[in-house]
């Protein structure tokens, strides 16, 4: 925690929040489709999924479709084909988690209808998926962008409305809004602002442009905590006193394609 007016300690969280969930490892069995565990065409747009923490931290799902009216936690918003530079890379290759991030990202932008700071500061985020190992030594490129409301650092996703699309249009509701609830922002469970929390994230900074060079850890936590200062400061309408926490990334978020951080305020409501 950082208290402006007066430097009260630091307080440096690496939540990842609204920048997108990249996944690794091999498909869970329990509810998978068997058409789907190792298919090569891409799957379908416009589905709904009752995934969970455990399904998100894969690299490829197979978990059935459901229906959208009733109980999910993910909605498949973006499928396509991965770009002809990408068809001989490695099935775990940074390049294409990079093609993710960039790609997943710009389009739950538009899908939820936030800008990329509202975005980034929900509890809204998207993993992506890709075909599994055997489906990919088959030929198959696709990827697929699902969104789910929650992810490393909450207790379980979030039971998603019949659809996603627009959710973040206006002023978005605060049952949206990523908060904590806690003496600091590291290592605690982001929470729904509609609920009881200490900790609300109120703007985001950029650090730099997508062919830039990570700066390195040093010079984005400086950078970080200086915008961080001074932006919750004008946020809580300039107070004598107050405490901001900020999230910064690393090198690899940054290689992923990540180019912001998030900047907390310490609030009573």
């Amino acid at each position: 925690m950082t208290r402006g007016g007066r430097i009260a300690g630091l307080v440096v969280a690496t939540v990842l929040l609204g920048t997108g969930l990249v996944a690794c490892g091999e498909p869970s069995a329990p509810g998978s489709d068997p058409a789907q565990v190792d298919a090569v065409d891409a799957p379908e747009e416009g589905v709904c999924r009752l995934l969970t923490l455990p399904d998100i931290a894969q690299a490829s799902d197979a978990t059935a479709t459901v229906p959208c009216s009733g109980e999910h936690t993910a909605e498949t918003y973006a499928v396509g084909e991965l770009p002809a530079s990408l068809a001989e890379a490695a099935y775990d290759d940074p390049e294409i988690g990079a093609f993710a991030f960039e790609t997943c990202t710009s389009a739950l932008e538009k899908f939820l209808g936030g800008d990329v700071s509202v975005t980034m500061r929900s509890l809204l985020t998207w993993v992506w998926f890709r075909p599994s190992q055997k489906a990919w030594d088959s030929g198959a490129r696709w990827y697929r962008c699902d969104a789910v409301g929650g992810g490393e650092q909450s207790a379980a996703l979030l039971t998603l409305p019949p659809t996603v699309r627009g959710l973040l249009e206006g002023r978005p509701e605060d049952a949206w809004m990523a908060c904590v609830k806690g003496p600091s922002v590291s290592g605690s469970a982001t929470i729904p602002c509609a609920r009881p929390h200490d900790w609300r994230a109120v703007t985001t900074i950029k650090l730099g442009e997508p062919a830039e060079a990570y700066p390195g850890d040093a010079q984005v936590e400086t950078t970080t905590r200086d915008f961080c200062s001074d932006s919750v400061g004008a946020w809580l309408n300039y107070p004598v006193d107050f405490d901001y926490g900020y999230t910064w990334f690393h090198e690899a978020e940054w290689d992923a394609g990540n180019r912001r951080s998030i900047c907390w305020a310490k609030t009573r409501d």
